[in-house]
């Protein structure tokens, strides 16, 4: 297969890097949009917390059903028509997260962004690559790329969150405007209500992005029969590459690793504000500060990651400083655990907050580093489907960290747990990468006439 088989013609690097950031901004801005709000606008409109946690479970199962299919899709069917796809099915998620007042649509909802992630999960990154591939070569600087990308996911989710965040909070401030806003809808918009709306009019703009922006070559039509044959292959032959492949395996377990990294942040991050601030309202908007500043940290991250690798001698030995300083944030935010009453409360407080940044910095520098590695050794034909693997072990990881530091006793002991976990990730990388040539490509089934 040439390596321009799935790439847009005519593109030179610059180019495809302003589209990815571009496309990359707007598909996690909507996402961005609905961090602050969802919760209380689930229990806003009546909802048991009960029924809050099946709603984000219903997110996280359909994404981690969907996650493998869905990236044979885009190797198959190609990038563009997935990510138009997965920004269709945000538009109506979120037109139903907002106008929704009883359990099924919101529940719907949440399943669709779930589908609607899982469908993005790749394709605009692999698109990236194919482009700058065929504009310069195999050995073209992925990296670059690839951070300007993650500083764009960061800024979008960290601007997503401030002004979902703010947006109600402004509407609240005239004592009857928000009650005349839902008078006027019939009950069905809420001050909560309008970032998840707000997000749905950006995804028309994603898509609008997606169409216009990421040319493909002509590719063959596909019918039913084909997709059906070819999808399962297309996964097969990329959890094969990472199973075989020694750098893809430490990629696919580094990112597990980080996701029980992320998952013990997530879990532990709120009720530890609550505790801090007395109040579970100022816990909350303590959070959203917490995760805005995290969001910043990783963009910067993001973009420290090409110099990160070349001080530390390579893409391998960057991911390893990356993760060490995420886990060392972890460890941070363990031992300061057991200070957060008291005479010390003042000093861990502020130690605490500078763990929870190392957390996102580290994580932010070795993401490019990771998938640079990545992309050197899959093939364009597998490329969406290896991305998928990476998430989807991001994704159970995080779930099994999850369980386990929700059974453990408070304080140090959750912390610690997420920080081994990161530290076993980094280990992978405490080996030289062999700088061979990449394992044999994978081709895409139907170039293979399979």
């Amino acid at each position: 297969m040439s390596a321009g088989t799935h790439t847009g013609a005519g593109l030179d690097e610059r180019g495809a890097r302003r589209r990815y950031v571009a496309v990359s901004a707007l598909f996690w801005l909507p996402i961005g949009l609905t961090i602050a709000p969802m919760v209380l606008l689930f229990t806003e409109r009546g909802m048991a917390l009960a029924a809050v946690t099946g709603f984000f479970a219903a997110h996280s199962l359909t994404a981690a059903v969907l996650e493998l299919p869905t990236g044979g899709l885009s190797d198959v069917l190609g990038r563009r028509a997935v990510l138009a796809a997965a920004g269709l099915l945000n538009l109506g998620a979120l037109v139903l997260l907002g106008l929704g007042t009883t359990a099924w649509p919101l529940a719907l909802g949440m399943a669709l962004m779930g589908a609607g992630r899982a469908l993005s999960s790749g394709p605009a990154e692999a698109w990236y690559v194919d482009t700058v591939q065929a504009a310069a070569g195999p050995e073209a600087d992925l990296r670059t790329g690839l951070a300007k990308g993650g500083v764009a996911t960061s800024a979008a989710l960290a601007a997503g969150t401030l002004l979902g965040g703010g947006l109600p909070w402004l509407l609240g401030l005239g004592p009857d405007l928000g009650a005349r806003l839902g008078d006027a809808t019939g009950g069905l918009v809420l001050p909560l209500s309008v970032p998840p709306l707000l997000g749905a009019a950006v995804e028309v703009a994603y898509v609008v992005c997606v169409l216009v922006a990421l040319p493909e070559p002509p590719r063959p039509p596909a019918t039913l029969r084909a997709v059906l044959r070819d999808v399962p292959v297309t996964v097969r032959d990329g959890v094969r590459l990472a199973g075989r492949d020694g750098l893809v395996r430490r990629v696919v377990l580094s990112a597990g690793a980080a996701g029980g990294a992320l998952a013990t942040v997530e879990l532990l991050t709120p009720g530890r504000a609550a505790g801090l601030t007395g109040a579970a309202e100022s816990g909350a908007v303590l959070f959203a500060a917490l995760a805005c500043a995290g969001f910043v940290c990783s963009a910067l991250g993001n973009q420290l990651a090409p110099l990160t690798a070349r001080l530390a001698g390579g893409s391998g030995a960057g991911v390893l400083a990356g993760l060490g300083t995420a886990a060392g944030g972890l460890l941070v935010l363990g031992v300061t655990a057991a200070f957060d009453e008291g005479r010390g409360a003042g000093a861990a407080g502020a130690l605490a907050v500078a763990g929870f940044c190392l957390v996102y910095l580290g994580l932010g520098a070795a993401g490019p580093n990771e998938n640079e590695v990545l992309h050197r050794r899959v093939a364009s034909g597998n490329r969406a489907t290896a991305l998928s693997v990476q998430s989807l072990a991001l994704q159970l990881v995080g779930a099994v960290v999850g369980l386990v530091i929700g059974r453990l006793p408070g304080g140090a002991a959750p912390w610690l747990v997420g920080g081994a976990v990161l530290l076993a990730g980094a280990g992978l990388w405490a080996r030289p990468e062999r700088s061979g040539a990449r394992s044999p490509d994978v081709t895409h089934p139907r170039a293979g006439g399979g």
